[in-house]
């Protein structure tokens, strides 16, 4: 899992500007905040497609994730995405207690697909929402920053599917955001694989979980065991994606000290 045992965790703050890139054109652009206080966090992004693509697939989203602080570990309560195009609008919400799903729903309800492998309720537990398990927390009291922080993995439930990822450390690299962030990071190779909830008979779903060649480059929350994502790469037949933050300011949050007589 991404969230180990627990260990010493302070509090900090994210706010962050992503640009994405296809081939080297830019086709998108997103924001993302973190807030992480002694005992809960919240999270979350928007962003939209940009440049030519927006004239011929213009859409939005946003994401949202909100949770307790629990002996270091973030545990997510609530998360809920949308997703709007020109031809239609989407909203997923998700309730969990204790990595385990609660509540579910997808607004308006898609049509059924025999083909789509179905989701039982093992696939809805020990799980995590996709925007808390990119939140990589690193136990222990060294340098978050290290090799340790990719050997792990997570199980992802959004809403629709349920699939793990796992990484692997590759290298360490000092990166620089325009504004905000200047220091290492480490680049974690990143493996997906489907597990339930999706058409196997996809073309994208078969190209994903054939990929070896996708990295995440992770970077520090200030104040926090935390590391997000900087910089990620998945190769496509059209050219190399890539979403890297262009601002990246973190600091860490002092802890709140109890009124005393």
């Amino acid at each position: 899992m991404l969230f180990a045992a627990p260990s010493a965790f302070a509090q900090g703050k994210l706010e962050a500007r992503y640009e994405a890139t296809l081939a080297g054109i830019p086709v998108g652009k997103g924001v993302w905040t973190i807030d992480i206080s002694d005992d809960q966090f919240s999270a979350s992004a928007s962003g939209g497609t940009s440049g030519l693509l927006k004239t011929f697939a213009g859409g939005t989203g946003t994401g949202a994730a909100q949770g307790r602080v629990v002996n270091g570990s973030l545990v997510s309560t609530n998360y809920s995405a949308t997703t709007t195009t020109s031809k239609r609008s989407e909203a997923i919400h998700i309730v969990m207690s204790g990595g385990n799903v609660k509540e579910y729903g997808i607004d308006p309800e898609p049509p059924a697909n025999p083909d789509r492998l179905p989701i039982t309720d093992v696939h809805r537990r020990g799980v995590f929402d996709p925007m808390t398990g990119s939140m990589l927390r690193v136990p222990g009291t060294a340098d978050p920053v290290s090799a340790d922080a990719c050997r792990t993995g997570a199980a992802i439930f959004d809403g629709r599917m349920r699939y793990d990822l796992k990484l692997d450390f590759k290298r360490m690299e000092t990166v620089r955001a325009e504004k905000g962030y200047h220091g290492p990071a480490v680049v974690c190779a990143i493996y997906f694989s489907p597990i339930a909830g999706y058409i196997p008979d996809r073309t994208v779903i078969k190209y994903l979980a054939a990929q070896r060649n996708m990295e995440i480059a992770f970077a520090p929350i200030a104040g926090t065991r935390i590391l997000v994502p900087f910089r990620m790469v998945i190769p496509t037949p059209l050219g190399t994606a890539m979403l890297e933050a262009t601002q990246f300011i973190t600091q860490a949050t002092p802890p709140r000290v109890a009124k005393t007589q």
